[in-house]
């Protein structure tokens, strides 16, 4: 290897390093700033009264009781596939 191709490696990874911490370091200040973000509209709805969920994922359906009147139970559906000669 030559000198050349060695300092150009060198430059290289260097600039790789420069931009990988400069992206983290966006990554991070953004993360700060939606935090804070979050935790001001948690706190302004808090005192409001309200009980909005922030995320969508959080509110949780409601399961009947009742079971549905088609429903198969799952042993009947297994003992079926097996008399169709399917293995599971």
């Amino acid at each position: 290897m030559t000198a050349d191709s060695k300092e150009q490696r060198a430059r290289d990874a260097a600039l790789a390093t420069a931009q990988y911490e400069a992206e983290g370091k966006a990554i991070r200040e953004k993360t700060a700033r939606l935090r804070e973000l979050r935790l001001a509209h948690e706190a302004a709805a808090k005192g409001t009264g309200t009980t909005e969920k922030t995320s969508k994922g959080s509110a949780t359906k409601k399961r009947s009781s009742k079971p549905k009147a088609n429903a198969e139970r799952l042993s009947d559906w297994l003992a079926a596939q097996q008399n169709q000669g399917r293995r599971s």
